[in-house]
């Protein structure tokens, strides 16, 4: 039996996310994918025309709302696999009590400030011009690995070597049982 991967969107969710189907594309054959989008988790409608606007939105009562919805859906122990507004989602849920059994989140926002981390393996993957948190004594705080990607920014996650990079890590650190706490 295949183990489960949750994967939980950018803010954006699928309406720019066609990037999403190359990281379901090369995982769906060992994973069995629950994919959420984390706009209608946060139950956002209409248009945004800027980042700053959908971001605002998140921040606004999106963010709780998505993390209860997550709560809601979610009751079975999983791998994650985040991006952006996603990571944080799911960090918020894992410390309200969602079952977490890794979670692997690239670009991740509004971190910088928790002390705690999800009581699981977490490895986070930040771009380079975009590293929003800053040094050890968060990793330590969080018990998160914090890996930093020279040359990027904030959507790397949507360049195919790295979709590359984060499929062969997940696969290495998921069924190889790499994982380090």
């Amino acid at each position: 039996m295949a183990e489960k991967l949750v994967v939980v969107s950018d803010m954006w969710g699928t309406q720019k996310g066609l990037w999403i189907t190359s990281y379901l594309g090369y995982l769906q054959q060992y994973f069995d994918i629950e994919f959420y989008d984390s706009r209608e988790l946060a139950q956002l409608e209409g248009d945004f025309a800027s980042a700053d606007e959908i971001y605002a939105a998140f921040i606004d009562g999106g963010m709780d709302s998505a993390v209860s919805q997550l709560l809601l859906k979610e009751q079975t122990e999983s791998h994650y696999l985040t991006f952006c507004a996603g990571g944080t989602i799911t960090w918020h849920a894992a410390l309200k009590g969602l079952p977490v059994k890794s979670l692997y989140a690239v670009s991740p926002i509004d971190l910088e400030d928790q002390s705690e981390g999800p009581d699981c393996p977490v490895r986070v993957l930040f771009g380079e011009n975009d590293l929003k948190v800053s040094g050890t004594e968060w990793m330590i705080q969080t018990g998160a690995q914090v890996e930093t990607i020279p040359n990027f920014g904030h959507d790397m996650y949507s360049d195919e070597k790295i979709i590359q990079k984060v499929c062969l890590d997940l696969l290495d650190l998921v069924l190889n049982k790499h994982f380090e706490v």
